[in-house]
């Protein structure tokens, strides 16, 4: 029996996610000069900007709402958003604007202001004016004990924070603590037994989910896990939660065919079968009354959720947070200073912060309670512990935004102007968010249904794209196209406990044994890469997305390509070397690389004979193509797999249908090489994906540092560039940085690649749109200017 488990985060595939627009066929439906048509993918119907968690939610909730601080075209702060600054992009000078102004000041005991004063006059879509204490009142939210959303505002070492989240639990996990039996003055026996009738309803719920989770995933191990084909599995809905059981260990079948739980029922699965029922009761009997133990089985939903969902109207009355201790009235640190100024003071500078500060500002009147506003006597718009009035409006949000959220029906998100909005009221009266399949999105332009959208920009959207436009070109008289880098890249990761030399990662010989496979990895990338993504990618050098203001620059002192050295610092190329000269370069300095190793080799077979203690002569790489090799990296892998059986070794490409083969091989740690892609964020903070303190399985760890680089100068070199504000000191640390990642070679970067986003030539009127679109400043940046051609 094998546990699996779920696809670590941080980890991107190629393209968007898409989703259904469930048997719709793109057809002619411009609706005028009045309404902007934006094909979209699925909404999960969470539009608050304080709940939110998918990309296509936040941009609903985005639509309404305007953030405290603003960024410009490259991703830096507006630090004067009220006047507004003026900044040099591609050779043309833009004026930025924003909410507010933010001033940040390092002390000498090395606690740091921030000082922030709003933009006057500023109302929301109702009329009602923005003011400091809808700003608190935001912040308290994010700050809450009781807040369960995906912002991590409260992470901030603002002075206070600990002090006042200190001690608060939400009155579930009191209930839990205490026990079926539990007595406190904190809870009722009403609310007692409530919360403990829907933990026994949502055990099966929670089979349920696992079921339909490994049904839908893992139906290709049916042969080897279940003893029948996947076919016939697929057939027989009465064996589900059998197979669910078994793929998350609480079951598995016997010699003769028969069934048993983990809790010691038998099913002969001819005649009796586990139901969701039995699937509960073996969870149950595995861990009892521990909830957070049972949160370890997730498949697609916490365990939390399903107890919610059976609490029905007792959820909102279960999910307050109550004092359990001493806990402080607000938050020392964030002071109002006036109506239109606040002081945020921090423990420490974090070069992250003032990103993080730059939050959505909510209406306190509409989210919350204007009653319960008494900043002096330590209220902000409700009650510590108690969001019940926020949640209430997750689906209908209201901000100070370009517009103002109409409706979510049949797919359809559709947004009215806000003649509010500080920048001036929008040009475009109405705008809609289709929900669409991937497949329809260029048909949906070229046809009508759409005015905007973002295809994954593959082989078949851009032929598609150049077929319609008479010049053959992706942008002409039918479609334009732009195209940015994307927030990421690709690579091809090594293990260095996996792949080392005598147990020890951070040996010499360790070193030189990844450097080996990386440097032939390196030299196949250019024609593979240009193979599979054509003009829509570009080779990277170094571990960062290019996007990024720290990534090394080809005039950039010491910038190198990747792995082009050999294992004495000579460069292993020269500039009118052909592709096939390079490649046998590679290929020796490879050779050097291994011997250096301590691999023994043969002159006269021309290959190496022994290998090291701790290494060997197969290693697996695994990549997540589909089965059919559907992967940028995989020519790579293949054309090294020739090279290396060359000289004696093998290189086993694993090339899974199941993309969760990988996911479940890097969270055990099991991998030795694999591909895949980082997200990236505005910062270029390298402390979750490099610091030792990350590496999977550390207790207390992010489990995001896959690589298993433990370094102690790396570690250091990256909180120095944590606590510092000079962008040219901390590229220079950053720079230090990618070299000894490279230097442990276990990351070989390979590709940048592009997103679109395809405009309607004909109904949009282009000249409106804001220019120079960028990586950090979107199509609907200064969405209130843009036009509708008129409809002819």
């Amino acid at each position: 029996m094998k546990k699996l488990t779920k696809v670590f985060a941080l980890l991107i595939v190629l393209s968007l996610v898409v989703a259904v627009f469930a048997g719709c066929k793109p057809k002619n439906t411009y609706v005028g000069a009045d309404t902007l048509v934006v094909g979209y993918s699925r909404f999960s119907g969470k539009f608050s900007p304080f709940f939110a968690t998918t990309a296509y939610d936040q941009d609903v909730a985005g639509m309404t709402a305007v953030g405290l601080i603003s960024t410009d075209r490259e991703g830096n702060v507006v630090y004067k958003g009220i006047e507004g600054e003026t900044r040099a992009y591609n050779g043309t000078n833009y004026t930025y604007t924003g909410l507010s102004d933010v001033t940040e000041t390092i002390n000498s005991d090395g606690t740091v202001d921030y000082n922030i004063k709003l933009r006057k006059g500023v109302k929301f879509s109702d009329g009602k004016e923005l003011t400091v204490d809808d700003v608190l009142f935001s912040i308290y939210v994010y700050c809450d004990p009781a807040y369960t959303g995906s912002t991590t505002f409260s992470a901030l070492p603002i002075i206070g924070m600990e002090e006042y989240r200190a001690n608060m639990s939400p009155l579930t996990s009191v209930i839990a603590a205490a026990g079926r039996d539990g007595s406190s003055e904190l809870f009722t026996a009403e609310q007692r037994d409530a919360y403990w009738a829907a933990f026994d309803a949502a055990l099966p719920d929670l089979g349920e989910d696992i079921t339909k989770y490994v049904m839908a995933k893992y139906t290709s191990y049916a042969p080897a896990y279940f003893g029948m084909e996947e076919d016939a599995l697929k057939a027989d809905e009465k064996l589900y939660v059998a197979f669910g059981m078994t793929m998350w260990g609480f079951g598995g079948k016997n010699e003769d065919g028969t069934f048993t739980t983990s809790d010691g029922k038998n099913f002969d699965l001819t005649t009796s079968f586990p139901t969701y029922e039995d699937y509960g009761a073996a969870i149950y009997a595995a861990y009892g009354d521990d909830p957070a133990s049972i949160e370890k089985e997730k498949a697609n939903d916490a365990f939390a959720s399903f107890i919610e969902k059976k609490l029905g109207d007792k959820a909102d009355e279960l999910s307050k947070a109550v004092q359990v201790g001493e806990s402080a009235a607000n938050i020392s640190g964030i002071v109002k200073v006036n109506d239109y100024e606040l002081n945020i003071k921090m423990s420490k500078f974090d070069a992250v912060a003032i990103y993080q500060l730059g939050i959505t500002v909510s209406p306190l009147h509409y989210y919350g309670d204007a009653s319960k506003l008494d900043v002096a006597n330590n209220s902000f718009g409700f009650t510590k512990g108690d969001l019940t009035s926020v949640k209430a409006k997750t689906s209908n949000p209201m901000g100070a935004g370009p517009y103002k959220f109409q409706s979510y029906e049949n797919g359809v998100v559709t947004f009215e102007k806000s003649d509010y909005y500080f920048k001036g009221a929008p040009k475009i009266k109405y705008i809609k968010f289709q929900e669409t399949d991937d497949a329809d999105k260029v048909p949906g332009v070229t046809s009508g249904l759409f005015d905007v959208t973002d295809p994954s920009f593959n082989d078949s959207a851009v032929s598609a794209i150049k077929k319609a436009n008479s010049n053959g070109e992706i942008t002409g008289n039918i479609v334009t196209t732009s195209t940015v880098d994307n927030l990421g890249y690709g690579y091809i990761g090594a293990n260095a406990t996996t792949v080392c030399v005598a147990g020890d990662p951070k040996s010499d010989a360790s070193k030189n044994l990844r450097k080996a496979f990386a440097t032939l990895f390196a030299v196949n990338r250019d024609k593979n890469i240009q193979s599979y993504y054509h003009e829509r990618a570009s080779i990277i050098q170094y571990p960062i997305s290019n996007t990024s203001w720290a990534a090394p620059k080809p005039n950039d002192a010491g910038y190198e390509l990747a792995y082009s050295k050999d294992v004495d610092g000579n460069q292993i190329y020269t500039s009118t070397m052909s592709l096939e000269e390079k490649t046998a370069a590679a290929l020796q300095a490879a050779i050097g690389f291994f011997k250096a190793a301590g691999y023994t080799w043969d002159d006269a077979a021309g290959k190496f004979t022994a290998a090291p203690e701790g290494a060997k002569f197969t290693y697996e790489v695994i990549v997540p193509g589909d089965g059919i090799g559907d992967h940028p990296a995989y020519g790579i892998l293949t054309d090294a797999k020739e090279q290396l059986a060359t000289i004696g070794f093998t290189l086993e490409i694993n090339d899974p249908s199941d993309s969760n083969i990988l996911w479940d091989a890097l969270d055990a740690g099991t991998q030795e090489f694999w591909t895949a892609a980082w997200g990236a964020a505005v910062d270029p903070d390298m402390y979750q994906v490099y610091h030792s303190s990350n590496v999977v399985g550390v207790e207390g760890s992010s489990e995001s540092n896959h690589y298993r680089i433990q370094d102690d100068t790396l570690d250091q070199l990256i909180m120095d560039a944590r606590v510092s504000a000079d962008h040219a000191y901390r590229k220079g640390v950053y720079k230090q940085c990618l070299d000894i990642i490279m230097d442990w070679g276990v990351e070989i970067p390979t590709y940048q690649r592009q997103n679109a986003v395809i405009f309607s030539t004909e109904r949009v009127k282009l000249s409106t749109l804001t220019p120079d679109i960028t990586t950090f400043w979107g199509w609907m940046n200064d969405i209130e200017l843009l036009e509708m051609n008129p409809k002819n």
